[in-house]
């Protein structure tokens, strides 16, 4: 299916929040407000790494208007939070380990006071030395971040013999690769609304991809049975991962319960930088080794990830880093070592690719030097490697048969860009700007991945309004999800939009249902209303059969309610309403399922049972005089089974798409001493509408491996995770030089472009000369 010429007349009815959205009514949950409310802000240390003597906040206190003035004393329960590894604190009691660190919060009665009582706490501290690379915090001398050391996490994995693989082959590459801090950026910074009661004690309308585990860690911290506490977690403003995260539910918790006062924060931009979580910066190193063939024989590796202050998600991260620096690729010998290491720099954690990104721009790029270096051309290197439909894993681990990689490697080579001189010059091009072209291909896993549990689940029924209802423990964070479920629903039961209800994002009204992460949502509520389809209908039509005399097997839902229709006998006669049925119905028509995501059978941590495979084919234009590189054209061959939602999937892709444009040219949160240098977007180069390819098209391959029971792949992430070393190839064919490092920096392409510039101008003259 070739999604971009997909089209529907009536784009509201496959977007059921998109009129809301795009005409600015809308409203999100740092929105609300409630009567009485306080205004909360947070201390920040301001210093990276400090041993903290003494905070003291009488004068603050004593401010008109304060009403709680609150530090680590102040914590009734677990002073930290993190959802695998809870060392961050919520207020620093002797440690100070970034900039970001939480000192104290206030509560006052309007922002301004609240902002007046943070200049009047008075904070003493010795500075401590910065260890801000993960080099200097592997250093036998360094201090000592956490109890356990600065190693957050070691994960190595080995097959084979990689020295003697090397010594037989006929061509080597090494080389390392590094990659930038990247901010989420999306357009509502953290915050929410906290409101104190007496059942629940606490309600939370804060943004998050997970409410249960944000339910769970606040009893924690405020010391209360988690039912005490309701999380409502919908509509979100953008998440990409970074709202996965506590941000400011502890302070606002802990103030709400404080004063007993619905307690309103909202991060503005520069808080939201120091203190949120970034995309890890990566060092890959790597060495690959083919014969005269082709055929890779030998693969190593080592990641350095830098994981800032606090673990987050930190150690799965790289585990799905070392994972995928093997990919779609079938290696008889690989060596990967990979460190998660502590330092002083902000925060890194869960960001849209998860760790896939940044290794799959060393491995694409090791194969395309490789091809340089044999003769090889190099989509045919790929595929000459290419994993088979029931090839092991990158780690080893039994898959489900999976011909993902094949299918996107024939796929993609339908583009217009593929067949032709990739670094052809037009004639309507200025004389210093050149063209290329590159190709990436991966493979890329769904689902949390074997040793973390990963539950699912969801509710249907028939509710007191007439309305088919279905609830989830997901979150709606503008991937598309209300609508991708709406059409399923459509699909399931041949209704309309009017005759359903979708509850999600509120502990109180939906059952668990896992995280809204790891493209894992749509795969598990497909697999839900499968699940549930068929014990309901059969309560529906049984209860039906039972009010009207109607065979029950010769009835069958649509539009507007239940209809009978005889074996081959004239048209369907409206047999009930579902409002009638739901009136005149004896008990509650319902089906429920929990199960859990598909794992792989084999014990190897972090390893994944499901892919998704993805290529891209781009073309670039480098200006050898600025050394600005514009994308003109990324087509995507994407293979994760069934398209459910055709607007949400393009989107999907696309919007990855310029995420990974930023990743590659533009986006680095700079950091210097552990001090982010880069405080605000004014300074922060976001891609714009202007830097998006001017065309691009989205090949959907809907077929799976026969037998397969799996259903559509998430595809929230896949359309990020390729795009930069095709740029990056592509520049290399313009400009004859290979680049390591992201963003690529404008002064380097200038300077790697001279020699190819004079080229062109002396050509030029010559045409100019010729012509006259």
């Amino acid at each position: 299916m070739n999604l971009n010429k997909y089209q529907h007349r009536e784009p509201w009815k496959l977007r059921p929040d998109g009129e809301a959205k795009v005409t600015g009514k809308m409203k999100y949950l740092t929105d609300l407000h409630a009567d009485g409310e306080l205004y909360g802000r947070v201390l920040r240390s301001g210093v990276p790494h400090a041993a903290l003597k003494q905070i003291d906040v009488t004068e603050a206190q004593k401010l008109p208007g304060v009403k709680a003035v609150l530090t680590a004393e102040d914590v009734p329960g677990l002073n930290g939070f993190g959802i695998a590894d809870p060392n961050q604190p919520v207020f620093c009691e002797s440690l100070i380990r970034f900039e970001g660190d939480a000192l104290a919060a206030v509560a006052a009665d309007t922002p301004e006071i609240a902002a007046e009582a943070l200049t009047k706490i008075t904070v003493d501290y010795d500075v401590l030395p910065v260890l801000d690379t993960p080099e200097k915090a592997l250093e036998e001398q360094a201090p000592q971040l956490h109890e356990e050391g600065n190693l957050l996490h070691r994960r190595d994995y080995e097959r084979g013999d990689t020295a003697a693989a090397f010594e037989a082959a006929a061509y080597v590459v090494e080389e390392t690769y590094e990659t930038p801090r990247q901010m989420h950026v999306f357009m509502e910074t953290e915050g929410g609304l906290f409101v104190p009661g007496e059942s629940p004690a606490l309600t939370v309308y804060a943004a998050t991809q997970h409410g249960y585990k944000d339910q769970m860690q606040l009893a924690r911290i405020l010391s209360v049975p988690e039912e005490e506490i309701r999380v409502i977690s919908s509509p979100i403003g953008g998440s990409f991962g970074g709202k996965d995260e506590l941000n400011v539910q502890p302070f606002g918790a802990l103030l709400a319960c404080h004063t007993e006062m619905p307690v309103r924060m909202h991060y503005s931009r520069h808080e939201s930088v120091i203190a949120g979580i970034k995309r890890h910066p990566m060092k890959v190193t790597m060495k690959t080794g083919i014969d005269a063939q082709g055929q890779l024989l030998a693969h190593e590796t080592v990641i350095l990830s830098d994981t800032g202050a606090y673990a987050t998600l930190g150690a799965p991260v790289l585990n799905f880093a070392v994972e995928h620096a093997v990919g779609a690729y079938e290696i008889a010998s690989v060596k990967i070592n990979g460190k998660a290491v502590y330092t002083n720099n902000g925060i890194s954690g869960e960001f849209r690719g998860f760790g896939g990104n940044q290794v799959i721009f060393a491995l694409e790029g090791q194969l395309d030097r490789l091809a340089e270096k044999s003769g090889i051309d190099a989509w045919e290197l790929r595929r000459r490697n290419l994993r088979s439909l029931n090839s092991p894993g990158p780690l080893g681990q039994v898959t489900a048969p999976n011909d993902g990689p094949e299918l996107v490697w024939n796929a993609i080579q339908t583009s217009p860009l593929f067949g032709e001189n990739s670094s052809l010059h037009h004639e309507d091009d200025p004389p210093w700007v050149m063209r290329g072209r590159g190709y990436a291909l991966a493979m890329h896993g769904s689902g949390l991945g074997y040793g973390i549990p990963d539950p699912a689940g969801g509710t249907i029924c028939l509710n007191q309004a007439g309305q088919i209802e279905t609830a989830f423990g997901h979150e709606e964070f503008g991937q598309g999800l209300l609508g991708t479920l709406q059409i399923m629903l459509m699909n399931h039961f041949g209704c309309t939009s009017e005759d359903i209800n979708i509850v999600i994002g509120d502990t109180e009204n939906v059952p668990p249902s896992g995280s809204s992460t790891a493209s894992r949502t749509t795969n598990m509520v497909w697999k839900a209303l499968e699940n549930m389809k068929a014990p309901f209908l059969e309560q529906l039509f049984a209860e039906t059969a039972k009010l009207t005399g109607y065979e029950k097997d010769q009835l069958k839902t649509g539009e507007g309610g239940i209809y009978y229709q005889a074996s081959g006998e004239g048209p369907a006669v409206l047999a009930l309403t579902y409002r009638e049925l739901a009136e005149r119905k004896a008990a509650a028509l319902q089906s429920s399922t929990s199960f859990h995501y598909p794992v792989t059978p084999d014990p190897v941590l972090g390893a994944h049972y499901i892919y998704g495979s993805v290529a891209v084919a781009t073309e670039v234009t480098v200006d050898t005089l600025t050394g600005a590189v514009k994308v003109e054209r990324a087509d995507y061959a994407v293979s994760a089974g069934e398209v459910m939602n055709p607007g949400g999937y393009l989107g999907q892709i696309e919007g990855g798409s310029v995420m990974a444009l930023g990743f590659t040219l533009s986006e680095d949160a700079v950091m210097d001493k552990g001090e982010y240098l880069t405080r605000n977007l004014d300074s922060y180069l976001v891609p714009t509408i202007h830097d998006a390819p001017k065309y691009q098209e989205v090949e959907a391959i809907e077929t799976l491996p026969e037998g397969d029971e799996y259903g559509p792949r998430g595809v929230g992430e896949i359309g990020s995770v390729v795009l930069a070393p095709a740029i990056v190839k592509a520049v290399h064919d313009a400009v004859g030089e290979w680049f390591t490092v992201l963003p690529l920096q404008a002064e380097k392409i200038v300077d790697a472009a001279e020699t190819t510039r004079d080229d062109l101008f002396f050509a030029a003259g010559d045409r100019k000369e010729a012509a006259q």
